[in-house]
This record gives structure tokens, C-alpha cells and sequence, in this order.
């Protein structure tokens, strides 16, 4: 098993990843001084298939389990599920040591997150991330959130868990295009931070698509690393942090406009990457073999890279990004492999060139019901 540490003073606590561990959550959980009692979310799709594990490994460690499971989607993560698990909660005696297992992807995590944060002011959180972008993200460096209909992430706060435990052999049951979705994030960081990590996907993505364990345990821990580097050095996202971010601000807005229905995150994410790296392109900050790279390396995980509408249905969402700064739309753009800066004079005519650049074709325009 492999152990990182997120240094934050107080609120330092340790990463652990391996392969086939969730039945020994309940073991680690026990060196932290927890109520009896804990509350373990989840949504159903991950609860019949780990629920029970959980569950049993919990309470083999002494725990008496209260056990919710949610209906699964991004439409959840809303602040009508938050007041369903706050009722669960006080309806089943959860305390302020009594801790919260976020226990499934992005969504659960995000939300049971926010829920602990805000649930008698702040209860332990442990997040337990069963899908590859939360495993290499969410789960690590405290945000939570739920949105809003107008947009995504919006209500929300940095709180830090106790624990992130990540098994990965939860991803031998995770849908191919989940997985897909997720290696958007994996592949992020070796754009902002590490080009040797880039080479290495480059070089290993069958081992990785083929779901080896051994590989997945480096991958993951290697995204953690260098993410934890990241969120110590600015853990509200003042400045550096903000770098985390790369693909995000049209993969967002992608989001929002088809209600998130059309795109899961990473896919979204993925165009997101792409716009931005023909944005840098365009500007000459980025030399072009590099962006090409970045695109044929997402193509090949089999992610989309294309805008699917007109850049004018992109362009009226991205002001709502929470990212925007005086009234100026924030990209992280890469300079090199390993290397992205932060930019606000971008202005909107090159904004639309580079979505137009990218838009898809053979693929009908965006639901811009949103």
C-alpha cells in the first residue's frame, strides 16, 4: 500500500492507495478518534456493488453503520439531496465525531463532502472515491460543492477530510467510459506539472486501459503527489492552485449547456484541454507538436476533442464561471508539457476563434435547454 500526506497543519491527513483494500477501511478508520456511530453515503449504483463491503468492514471494526443511498447522476448533487442526507443524519443520531464516508465518484464525494462540512458546522469526512477522476481528484484537497441549475460547483466550501482511501481495484467495475472520463484528469496533470508523467501515459495507456493494477496504484499516486503539492502551496486556490483548472472553464460551461446530460466531467473536460491548447497554439505560447500530442493522446484514451455547437452558445456561459476575475475570463494555457500559466487578457474574439477551430463536426449542436 502506498501512504502520501497532504501537509496543511491541523488539517494534514494522510492519503492511502492500494489494490483489494476496502475491506480493511474499518481497520484504518479506528486510529482516528471517531464517534461509534458513522454515516456512510453513497449512490445506488456504487451501493450494490460495494455498499455491503463497506458496510461489513465497518462494522467489523466496532462501527454501527447508517447507511444512504442516493439515486445516481449529476442532477443529484443539488442541495435538495444535501437536505435528504442532513435528515438521514439527525434521524440516525450522527454526531460532531461521528464521520461522514463519502463512499462512490465525483458526485458523492462533492456532496457527502458538503454535507459534513456544513452538518452541525464540520463532522469528519472520509472520502472513499470508487471511479478514476475522483480517485485522482475530487477526493484530494477539499473542495466541496453542490450546483447550482445555473451553474456548476457554485455553492460550496474547502473542507479537508480526515481520509482519502483509495482502493483501485474498484475500477475493474467502473464502465469503460468512466474510466475514460477519469484518465481526462490523469492526463491534466502531466500537462500542468510533470512531462515525464505525460511521456509515461503515453508509453503505458494499454497497461492502463487494460486496468493493471500495479500501473494504476503508480497513476494514482502520482496524480495524489503532485496534487497534494499543489493544494499545500495554496490550499484555497489563491494563486497556484488555480492551475488545476486547465480544461475547465469551457469544459464547464459544456456542461451547463447541456444541462449535464450529454457530457460526463472529464469528457468535458477533455474538449476543454483541447480548446485551450489550440488557444495557446494560436498565440504562439505553445509550440504546435506539443498541442498535437496533448490531442492525440486524449483521442486515443477515446475522448472527445471537438466543440460540438457554435462558439457563440459557449461564449454567453463562460461569464458565469466562478473563475472569473473583474469581469475577465480566466484560461490555464499550456507553455510546454509540464508547464500551463494563467491568463485574464484573453480576449472574446480569440475565444471564438479557438472554439470555432475546434468545433466538431458530424455531431449535432448542443441541448442548450440550460
Amino acid at each position: 500500500m502506498e501512504t502520501l500526506r497532504v501537509e496543511l497543519g491541523a488539517r494534514s491527513y494522510p492519503i492511502l492507495i492500494g489494490s483489494s483494500i476496502l475491506s480493511e477501511l474499518g481497520r484504518y478508520l479506528t486510529s482516528f478518534s471517531l464517534a461509534s456511530r458513522i454515516f456512510v453515503a453513497t449512490n445506488t449504483t456504487v451501493g450494490k456493488i460495494y455498499g455491503k463491503e463497506a458496510a461489513d468492514a465497518l462494522t467489523k471494526a466496532g462501527f454501527q453503520v447508517l447507511y444512504c443511498e442516493l439515486p445516481d447522476g449529476e442532477e443529484y448533487k443539488s442541495l435538495d439531496s444535501a437536505s435528504q442526507l442532513y435528515t438521514r443524519a439527525l434521524e440516525g443520531g450522527i454526531e460532531r465525531q461521528s464521520a461522514v464516508v463519502a463512499l462512490g465518484g465525483g458526485v458523492i464525494g462533492d456532496l457527502a463532502g458538503f454535507v459534513a462540512a456544513t452538518y452541525m458546522r464540520g463532522v469528519p469526512l472520509i472520502q472513499v472515491p470508487t471511479t478514476l477522476l475522483a480517485q485522482v481528484d475530487s477526493s484530494v484537497g477539499g473542495k466541496v460543492a453542490v450546483n447550482h441549475p445555473k451553474g456548476k460547483n457554485i455553492i460550496g466550501c474547502f473542507y479537508q477530510p480526515r481520509l482519502t482511501f483509495i482502493d483501485v481495484a474498484t475500477l475493474k467495475t467502473l464502465p469503460p467510459p468512466e474510466l475514460r472520463a477519469g484518465l481526462a484528469e490523469v492526463i491534466k496533470y502531466g500537462i500542468i506539472w510533470d512531462e515525464g508523467f505525460f511521456c509515461f501515459l503515453e508509453e503505458n495507456l494499454g497497461e492502463v486501459l487494460g486496468l493493471d493494477q500495479e500501473v494504476l496504484v503508480e497513476v494514482v499516486r502520482h496524480c495524489c503527489a503532485i496534487k497534494a503539492k499543489i493544494v499545500e502551496k495554496d490550499e484555497k486556490e489563491l494563486g497556484l492552485r488555480a492551475i488545476l483548472n486547465f480544461g475547465h472553464t469551457v469544459g464547464h460551461a459544456l456542461e451547463a449547456l447541456t444541462n449535464y446530460q450529454v457530457y460526463r466531467h472529464g469528457e468535458a473536460v477533455a474538449v476543454g484541454m483541447a480548446v485551450a491548447a489550440t488557444l495557446a497554439v494560436r498565440r504562439g505560447l505553445l509550440a504546435p507538436e506539443y498541442g498535437k500530442r496533448l490531442i492525440s493522446l486524449l483521442e486515443q484514451v477515446g475522448l472527445p476533442t471537438r466543440v460540438p455547437c457554435a462558439a457563440e452558445e459557449i461564449m454567453r456561459i463562460l461569464p458565469r464561471d466562478k473563475k472569473v476575475w473583474k469581469g475577465k475570463i480566466r484560461f490555464v494555457l499550456p507553455l510546454a508539457l509540464g508547464h500551463v500559466e494563467i491568463f485574464s487578457d484573453i480576449e472574446p474574439p480569440e475565444i471564438r476563434a479557438a472554439l470555432e477551430e475546434c468545433r466538431k463536426k458530424g455531431r449535432d449542436g448542443c441541448d442548450s435547454t440550460g
